[in-house]
């Protein structure tokens, strides 16, 4: 007795990923190299001068890392709580932050003690930044005020309590001194103007807010809250431009690439998304191993930091154009050590004898069921939810194995509705796909003739049949349309070849008729019957 056939599943060619610019360009990274800190690394800021470093804050430290180093070549320990938004000055010599102590300190990037502190807040400062002239320096905290202080006098100039809940996040111009932005978990960002003493625009983001970022131009603004990405035209009073719900849990940070084309947004879900800011999709995405609460791009995008909530720093670095040249060049796999202790090109002699082990058969649940000419157990088997959703081709090479052997009519029929719908969800999901429409019309033919009488019985499989008959429709319609398309392409190109006479056999040409004045001869009855013209 011949041995079982295991159903042959046909290998179907998966679509390769697109490859564009924007993912060659963001692959080009090493793999990450990992820092462990002392608390969740709550934010990341690049020094604006050469070498570039950048401050982490983590939990009661401020570390600064050189561009390479994986240990701190500084460190500012002298907080009493936890810090918070360590920032650089725009001439990377002075470092300011926040702290949960309500106290705001100054430090010397080249020293060790805090040059100045700044009390008058109550509660936790979580926002701290530099005014483009260097001398001011804006906070926000949880006691809901946003304020204004001068640098050499370490005095508080002005004081704002618009927001009605906490200050998380703010931003100040690089162009003016007066204007800065501020986002609270009151849902708003506001615009304030120095000279006026009150906030000039403001926008509902609609979610709490967790980071604001302008734009170089600084016509744009940017807000991340909950879910959401959104973008504000400020020249237009603070417009909606686009929002964007590409994360499924907060997004936590935001940043800009070295050439401000490509905007960056971190998230809770353990992801970065790259989105093109002329269109606003996302062209690449990076995947972390836990949540990301801050984001840090090096000039030139050389280097890309992570902070996480678990207290890890990851660092990509940008492969150099060496190393990009090896990683493409690389060779296919070499053959394993095994093969050349047995041999390569090793040929049986004639004395050898060969001692083969018996290989253990192991057919999967259809095929067991069809050995048992379970054919309806089969199909059954092949139908279960992880089967038919990742691998919809097993369903597909069983029903053709069936229909081989001639059962497939009877593994259709006398099946509970339970069941049926499973079948009609699986055929309005899988049959205008090319690759199994053969098999699966087939199928849906048989259905629709065994269960003719069963419907209008049960009101869901009528709306999965309805739904099948629009699907077919829809297919129709595409199908006629591109027919009328073939047909005036046909025309087109057949009335753009140039004609030829084509002369019949056994039908003399009579000579002395030639057109007056053009030398060319009058078409001919025959000739108009051959190429199809009246004459």
């Amino acid at each position: 007795m011949a041995s079982f056939k295991p159903t042959k599943i046909q290998v179907y060619p998966k679509l390769g990923e697109k490859v564009t610019q924007d993912t060659l360009y963001w692959k080009n990274y090493k793999a990450p190299v990992q820092i462990k800190e002392y608390g969740a690394v709550t934010s990341i800021d690049y020094s604006p001068l050469a070498p570039h470093n950048y401050a982490v804050t983590a939990f009661t430290r401020i570390h600064i890392y050189g561009p390479f180093s994986q240990e701190p070549v500084k460190s500012f320990t002298k907080f009493k709580d936890t810090a918070y938004c360590g920032r650089f000055r725009s001439d990377g010599q002075l470092l300011v932050a926040g702290c949960e102590d309500s106290v705001v300190r100054l430090f010397d990037v080249s020293g060790k003690v805090a040059l100045r502190m700044f009390k008058g807040h109550t509660k936790a400062v979580h926002v701290t930044d530099f005014t483009s002239d260097r001398y001011q320096i804006l906070t926000g905290s949880d006691d809901y005020t946003c304020r204004l202080w001068d640098i050499p006098s370490a005095t508080e100039l002005t004081s704002y309590k618009e927001h009605t809940d906490y200050i998380r996040c703010g931003t100040t111009s690089k162009l003016n001194r007066e204007l800065f932005i501020t986002g609270s978990y009151d849902h708003t960002l506001k615009l304030f103007d120095g000279r006026v003493g009150k906030s000039v625009m403001t926008m509902d983001h609609g979610q709490p807010v967790e980071s604001v970022l302008l734009y170089p131009s600084e016509g744009l603004l940017v807000s991340a809250g909950g879910r959401y990405v959104k973008v504000w035209d400020l020249l237009k009073g603070g417009q909606p431009l686009v929002s964007l719900k590409n994360h499924h849990k907060t997004v936590t940070c935001l940043c800009l690439s070295s050439n401000g084309q490509r905007l960056l947004s971190a998230s809770l879900d353990r992801h970065v998304k790259v989105y093109n800011t002329t269109n606003y999709k996302v062209v690449h995405n990076f995947d972390y191993p836990a949540s990301i609460l801050s984001l840090g791009l090096a000039p030139g995008d050389q280097s890309i930091v992570v902070g996480m909530t678990n207290s890890v720093m990851s660092v990509k670095y940008r492969k150099s154009p060496e190393q990009t040249k090896e990683t493409s060049g690389q060779n296919r796999r070499r053959p394993a050590y095994r093969v050349f202790v047995k041999g390569k090109n090793y040929t049986p002699k004639q004395d050898d004898y060969l001692v083969s082990k018996p290989v253990k058969q192991h057919l999967a649940k259809f095929d067991k069921e069809l050995k048992r000419f379970s054919v309806s157990k089969a199909l059954d088997t092949a139908m279960e939810s992880w089967v038919r959703f990742k691998k919809p081709e097993i369903p597909v090479a069983v029903m053709k194995e069936l229909d081989r052997r001639g059962a497939l009519k009877n593994a259709l029929a006398g099946r509970e509705e339970q069941k049926l719908c499973q079948l009609l969800s699986f055929l309005i999901a899988y049959l205008l796909d090319p690759r199994f429409s053969p098999v699966l019309v087939m199928a849906t033919e048989m259905i629709l003739d065994l269960y003719q009488p069963v419907f209008g019985q049960s009101p869901v499989l009528d709306r999965q049949l309805l739904r099948l008959q629009e699907l077919l429709e829809k297919e129709l319609e595409y199908e006629q349309e591109l027919v009328e398309v073939l047909g005036m392409l046909d025309t087109l190109f057949t009335s753009s070849l140039p004609r030829k006479d084509v002369p019949c056999p056994g039908i003399s040409r009579p000579n002395g008729l030639a057109q007056a004045g053009t030398g060319a001869s009058a078409p001919q009855p025959w000739q108009s019957a051959v190429t199809g013209t009246s004459s």
